[in-house]
């Protein structure tokens, strides 16, 4: 894919460009919600976005029983979670949920074990960390919290996290709140790739320019660098030291009312002809 400019203004997406978007990709944590709590505005957003026809999929590093609850509950048409090890998607006509996950029964439950395991390690090597408040709705991966409900750790610490995660055999991505390590090659653009072809009939590489993806964080940055409409929130400057790749496009404000910028950009293309 050939080099694109990156951190530019949002006001610089083109409007024809914005009226051909079918698929919102969103990340959750300080993308949507602000300060730990999904305000009214961005939970209108996602509604209005839905309204419109336009395909909305948070894709998240939250666990599966919260994704369960967003499946069902949200106006969204499907959630990828835990960074990528499934997708859920509720038909509210059949009242049926249906849960794909990249590893087997199996697998997971030995991953888990050898998860569990390597927890002790990482808290007795980064005083201050603590497993992630979330961790008992978790399926595939171990979330250490370093700034959610814990002081927040200097970026020493959080590196140390990482290190020992990698030094047991797992990938480790740092999102906004944790660090999430898990055993196994699944990550958040190959289930986004598998969510769209099987449920929507969309292919990423041909309709790339029809998806846009919203984020803030590291772990986002295989998405910022494939998609060609990505945008970062602005509270993604805080990281930008630590991005593999940038977005495209960064929004004025934070979290998320900086989704709701994104929301209302697309909304108004769609409108002004």
């Amino acid at each position: 894919m050939p080099s694109r400019p990156t951190f530019q203004p949002l006001s610089q997406f083109p409007a024809e460009a914005r009226r051909a978007v079918r698929v919102v990709f969103t990340d959750i944590d300080d993308t949507l919600s602000t300060a730990g709590r999904l305000t009214a505005a961005a939970y209108g957003a996602l509604e209005a976005l839905h309204r419109a026809g336009i395909i909305v999929v948070p894709i998240t590093g939250r666990p599966a029983g919260w994704c369960d609850h967003f499946a069902r509950m949200w106006p969204v048409d499907a959630v990828v979670g835990e960074n990528g090890a499934f997708y859920f998607r509720y038909d509210r006509k059949a009242r049926r949920m249906t849960r794909r996950f990249d590893q087997a029964t199996a697998v997971r439950a030995e991953n888990r074990r050898r998860l569990m395991a390597l927890k002790d390690t990482i808290l007795a090597g980064v005083p201050g960390c603590a497993v992630a408040s979330d961790q008992a709705y978790r399926e595939t991966d171990l979330a250490i919290d370093f700034c959610e409900d814990v002081p927040a750790l200097p970026k020493e610490a959080v590196d140390r996290i990482v290190a020992l995660f990698e030094a047991a055999g797992a990938t480790a991505k740092i999102s906004s709140i944790h660090v999430n390590g898990w055993f196994g090659g699944f990550d958040k653009l190959t289930m986004a790739r598998r969510v769209l072809s099987e449920v929507f009939a969309i292919d990423i590489d041909e309709d790339n320019r029809a998806i846009v993806f919203v984020g803030d964080a590291p772990n986002d940055s295989p998405m910022f660098a494939f998609f060609e409409n990505s945008v970062g929130v602005a509270n993604v400057h805080d990281f930008r030291d630590r991005l593999a790749a940038e977005p495209t496009y960064v929004t004025g404000s934070a979290s998320g009312v900086g989704f709701g910028e994104v929301a209302a950009a697309l909304l108004e293309a769609r409108n002004t002809r």
